[in-house]
């Protein structure tokens, strides 16, 4: 079967005869089996997924069919999905199986995707390579010895490597879009409370963002506009309207737009992702559009200040996997005490232990007005400087990640160096704006480069266009 790249391929194919649901999960079921290697999926839902393929085969026949029938969609596993396992890939939700389905996945069953299994991941979302899996890293398709980008790795691998259409992932501070720029594929992250995070495994709740990963801009509208809007379960959804996002994708519309000159000064650029972005620029300069550099002066805060505001969020989230009410619990436990602290010690991987101890440390009495005060000021201070340059330009670009998919295990003895990964993704993050990652370029190894841009908050409709734009005259130009 030939290899698709946007559900407007295989709704043209299906109009046509040439393939059915049934086939298409035949298909992929078939590529996740012959590539296990790639460690993507900790779970197919292969039964089920024939099951849903022949309903929605009859649903097209008969014209009753969803916006998304024909779309074979993985899922991250820190969504909830009912009656199936979640464990963030942390053996301290082992055996537990989800009681409810998330909002985001609701909508798109609602619309006729299917499900087709649960993707790999950092434990808890806590990662920049996939490699803080308690099921083993995934592994990047283009090179095996790499690592895909995290914390949502399977579900970029999955896409890069045909195992489904499309990926559903979380983003706190760029777990979308960086591995996206790793596999080269799309990765958008929606505004701040775009999307209900009902159901989502809360790592960092006040940056905690559900996302998508995809061949194509048309895809990830089409998800947005499925999986976006008021949610009664989550009072901190938006209440605002959802736009229809997949029928806003022409722009012939001149742009402003801003690089941030300080990332293209930094001294963990390389060399080759600095020429490919600002290759784009310069081709968006020629078309028409205004390019101009700004200054952006919190770059070197961007990092510490996430990571005090997360790890505080995560020690408190995190509070709840006890061995008491559920999932993993130590057999080696004597009493109450040693119970919390023994299920705690062998349920959680070093790096999310890491991050709660350090999240604790920042929270408690001696040090929360030095740390977690003085980083949510700071965060104010990210988030004003990036609305106020939003408000003079329609766009920012930057690199999404400093550098092309690394080895795996090149920074596993060094945290520091895996925390700068996220260095150009966090700044969307704690600023709460939308942003996305593009494919723009292969480096010399023939690994790929990913672009990203930001835009005002709530204004992914210019964001998918635009991006859209870009796509097309790379293409073209290529």
């Amino acid at each position: 079967m030939k290899q698709y790249n946007s559900l407007q391929d295989i709704r043209t194919d299906i109009a046509n005869g040439q393939v059915t649901c049934r086939q298409l999960v035949d298909h992929y079921i078939h590529n996740i089996k012959e590539k296990a290697e790639l460690n993507a999926f900790l779970e197919i839902f292969e039964q089920e997924a024939y099951t849903q393929a022949d309903i929605v085969d009859h649903k097209l026949a008969n014209g009753t069919a969803g916006k998304l029938a024909g779309m074979v969609i993985g899922i991250k596993d820190v969504l909830a999905y009912e009656g199936h396992s979640l464990q963030a890939s942390s053996q301290i939700l082992n055996g537990f199986k989800s009681l409810y389905t998330a909002t985001a996945v609701q909508r798109l069953i609602a619309e006729d995707a299917i499900i087709i299994g649960r993707q790999n991941c950092d434990e808890f979302a806590m990662g920049a390579s996939n490699e803080n899996s308690s099921f083993g890293p995934a592994l990047n398709a283009d090179d095996a010895t790499r690592v895909p980008g995290g914390s949502s790795g399977g579900s970029a691998v999955a896409v890069q490597a045909n195992l489904c259409l499309a990926s559903i992932g979380s983003d706190t501070g760029g777990s979308v879009r960086q591995p996206a720029s790793f596999c080269g594929v799309v990765g958008l992250k929606p505004t701040y409370s775009r999307i209900s995070r009902y159901g989502l495994i809360a790592y960092a709740s006040s940056f905690d963002q559900i996302g998508v990963i995809s061949k194509s801009v048309s895809d990830a509208a089409l998800l947005l506009e499925v999986m976006a809007g008021k949610d009664e379960y989550d009072s901190t959804a938006s209440q605002r309207e959802v736009p229809a996002y997949s029928d806003l994708l022409a722009t012939d519309k001149k742009y402003k737009i801003g690089y941030i000159r300080d990332c293209f000064e930094s001294e963990g650029l390389d060399a080759e992702v600095k020429d490919a972005i600002l290759g784009v620029k310069d081709m968006l300069k020629a078309a028409g559009h205004e390019v101009e550099a700004v200054e952006f002066p919190y770059l070197d805060y961007m990092v510490p200040t996430y990571y005090i505001l997360t790890t505080a969020e995560a020690s408190s989230n995190l509070g709840r996997y006890d061995g008491v009410k559920y999932g993993y619990r130590s057999e080696n436990a004597t009493d109450l005490t040693s119970l919390y602290k023994k299920t705690r010690a062998e349920g959680f991987g070093p790096e999310v232990q890491r991050r709660i101890m350090l999240g604790t440390f920042v929270l408690s009495a001696d040090y929360y007005d030095a740390y977690y005060t003085k980083a949510q000021r700071v965060r104010r201070l990210i988030k004003e400087k990036t609305d106020e340059l939003l408000q003079a330009y329609d766009f920012l670009i930057l690199p999404t990640a400093p550098t092309t998919a690394f080895k795996i295990g090149e920074n596993t003895a060094n945290p520091l160096a895996m925390y700068l990964a996220d260095i150009f993704t966090v700044q969307a993050s704690l600023a709460g704006v939308p942003a996305i990652s593009i494919p723009v370029g292969r480096d010399a190894n023939g690994l790929s480069i990913g672009l990203q841009l930001m835009t005002r908050a709530f204004e992914e409709p210019q964001l998918l266009a635009f991006s859209n734009y870009i796509l097309d005259k790379i293409t073209v130009e290529a």
